[in-house]
């Protein structure tokens, strides 16, 4: 419980610190190192980079999975240190080489970026997801969906149009890009009123009044630990969900509202 108290105090000390409007474009990741970032992966504690999965060349984060071995579920995350509540984020991804062989087929060609996160420091040590939004990027061939910049929900639900949704994945008015190729995504973030989805500059989908889901264990836990059941603030989190993928100009500006 320690682990979950500890976790919903870092939400509001981290809101408070990011509360101060800023007009201008500030950039998460120094391109040299991963400061400023923690890690979290599914069957390892909280800070452990398990097989350098987490790499910085070239001013670029990258994903790999050649030290692995067997994926065996170990689903990964990239947690910002500060909270965001009300921002603009920008950044550039793409997928390269081919996902580990024994990964979920969803998993494969699959990745995002998680937002109104929950604190890694309040995860349990095998859980796989963070509760949170995901923007979802897939590429052409992927499975988990038709097109990329879906809205996942783990551990959450949301309201398009006043009313609740349930589904785990809503899906997005976009597309498929092919391997390789850069696709730039724009999260536009409103604390709890509302949440915009935009793709190579157009928009894909938005959604309103981000909230924890309490049909989840892990939900369940946040909300016993004192978390609030609407979401206005969390971490940002990129992604490691088997398939090698690039992440490069993470930037953000924070909004007035």
């Amino acid at each position: 419980m320690a682990r979950f108290l500890l976790g919903a105090l870092a939400f509001a000390v981290c809101l408070s610190t990011a509360s101060a409007a800023d007009t201008e474009w500030h950039s998460l990741f120094n391109g040299k190192n991963l400061d400023g970032w923690t890690p979290k992966i599914a069957k390892h504690p909280v800070g452990e980079n398990y097989a350098d999965t987490f790499r910085v060349e070239d001013g670029v984060i990258k994903v790999y999975y050649d030290k692995y071995g067997k994926f065996e579920r170990q689903f990964g995350h990239l947690f910002t240190n500060q909270a965001y509540s009300n921002y603009i984020l920008r950044l550039d991804y793409k997928f390269v080489g081919t996902a580990v062989e024994d990964s979920p087929p969803w998993a494969k060609l699959n990745s995002g970026v998680m937002i109104h996160s929950q604190s890694p420091l309040s995860m349990t040590l095998n859980q796989e997801f963070p509760s949170s939004m995901e923007f979802q990027f897939l590429a052409a061939g992927a499975t988990a969906g038709k097109q990329t910049g879906n809205v996942c929900t783990p551990g959450t639900n949301v309201e398009m149009g006043g009313k609740l949704l349930l589904d785990h994945i809503i899906d997005a008015k976009s597309k498929f890009y092919p391997l390789d190729e850069w696709v730039s995504i724009e999260a536009e973030v409103h604390g709890n009123q509302e949440v915009i989805y935009r793709v190579n500059g157009t928009e894909v989908l938005r959604y309103q009044r981000p909230q924890l889901d309490p049909r989840d264990e892990f939900a369940q836990q946040l909300l016993a630990a004192g978390a609030p059941m609407q979401l206005s603030f969390g971490h940002i989190a990129l992604q490691a969900e088997s398939q090698p993928v690039w992440f490069r100009n993470i930037r953000i500006k924070q909004l007035d509202e």
